[in-house]
């Protein structure tokens, strides 16, 4: 076998391209850079493969959260703008990005440069694609994807379309113009499923606190977001509806994007874990920060974490009945202030909330999913066209990397 006939199998992989770009190792793009802080007083950076590279504070579920449970951040990784932070475990599923920022990263990362006379963020878009995430899984070590790693010599060893400079800042200015087209759509499609969820909202408040009968007679009651109620409903606290118990702590480390079990938060789904704490079905209500009062369903088994107050309700009491009253009450006006908001669960227990019998909790619920259902409907099918646009967003940038639009010259 030749030489060229070798080179061309390494390559093929790579399909078409227009015939006047180059073909390079990325050994020949990128240097790696290890360079280290010597305060960690820099601001710390996440890699994730849905947003890229973003300050770790961004992600946090509750301002006074620690940004990392390390008891120091010196040594770790420094990080320019424009360069390549790559988490080496999750490469293969795209877990990397062109920063926008400076600061530092965990020293388990990789941080690359781009050389002179390239366009990082062209290069940032093509690693995105398919295509190169397919071959960093094929270049990576490991059994399973959780262990699989991406070394510096692996992934240097991978070849890669390189356009003229001119093109591939061509080819970012319109991924970039194109990107924000898509992204005003995605946004007035999310304005509108906000609209149909205060829609949706209205519907169950008005079902968990006057109930279905529209002739039913109301009485007064002293509770100010409630006010009047049906006549025949009682008053009860919530410590007579169920136990009350704050979850488990779990690190942020400790959370992974896939696992066996799901991991919720105040904020609902947060990551997954190898072990659960619970096991049914449980409404959880957010005890911390803007969380407060928030309202998750859980189910199966789960782990719950320190942020969430699990309620193990008494057999008499319709779950979700429970849980949209209380979302409709809204228990964040009873969070305590201190360094932030927070929900004693003392505190809650002894709140009151209309409660009907067993039966007609459940008409409630039936109702509420019966008068929601084409709301929903609407919902779905925005978030189905703000998927479809997505998967558009991808096929474009992967078209348009390789040189399959802006006119170019003709494919090899």
């Amino acid at each position: 076998m030749t030489a060229a006939t070798t080179y061309q199998r390494k390559t093929d992989w790579l399909g078409k391209f227009p015939a006047h770009w180059q073909i390079k190792r990325i050994k020949n793009l990128f240097v790696e850079v290890d360079e280290r802080s010597s305060t960690g007083e820099e601001e710390l950076l996440s890699v994730s493969q849905y947003t890229g590279i973003t300050p770790k504070r961004d992600s946090l579920e509750n301002e006074d959260d620690f940004i990392t449970n390390a008891q120091t951040l010196v040594g770790y990784k420094k990080v320019s703008t424009n360069d390549l932070v790559v988490n080496i475990m999750l490469a293969w599923n795209g877990s990397f990005g062109i920063s926008q920022y400076n600061g530092i990263a965990s020293p388990a990362y990789c941080v690359y440069r781009c050389l002179p006379g390239n366009n990082p963020d062209y290069f940032g878009y093509l690693f995105s694609t398919a295509l190169f995430k397919a071959e960093f899984r094929r270049k990576s070590t490991g059994i399973i994807d959780s262990r699989l790693r991406l070394y510096s010599d692996k992934f240097f060893s991978i070849f890669s379309v390189v356009p003229p400079l001119e093109e591939q800042n061509a080819i970012v200015n319109y991924i970039t113009i194109q990107t924000e087209k898509i992204d005003r759509f995605i946004n007035a499609k999310l304005r509108f499923i906000e609209l149909l969820k205060e829609q949706r909202q209205g519907i169950i408040d008005h079902a968990v606190t006057k109930g279905i009968n529209p002739n039913v007679n109301l009485k007064t009651t002293e509770i100010d977001w409630l006010g009047e109620m049906p006549s025949h409903w009682a008053l009860s606290r919530l410590k007579n509806m169920g136990s009350y118990k704050s979850g488990d702590n779990l690190t942020s480390e400790q959370i992974e994007e896939l696992g066996d079990y799901p991991v919720y938060g105040g904020n609902g789904l947060r990551g997954y874990y190898n072990n659960y704490n619970h096991e049914g079905n449980y409404v959880l209500i957010g005890r911390q920060g803007a969380l407060c009062g928030n309202i998750n369903y859980a189910n199966d088994k789960f782990w719950a974490t320190e942020h969430a107050i699990v309620v193990t309700l008494n057999q008499d009491i319709n779950y979700e009945w429970f849980g949209e009253t209380v979302r409709t009450m809204n228990l964040n006006r009873y969070s305590q202030s201190a360094a932030q908001p927070g929900l004693a669960v003392e505190r809650i227990r002894m709140l009151k909330i209309p409660f009907p019998q067993v039966e007609e909790q459940n008409n409630i619920v039936k109702f509420i999913k019966e008068e929601t259902a084409t709301i929903d409907s609407a919902i779905s099918k925005a978030e189905r066209e703000i998927e479809h646009i997505k998967e558009y967003k991808e096929a474009m940038i992967a078209e348009t990397v390789m040189g399959k639009t802006l006119g170019t010259k003709m494919l090899n």
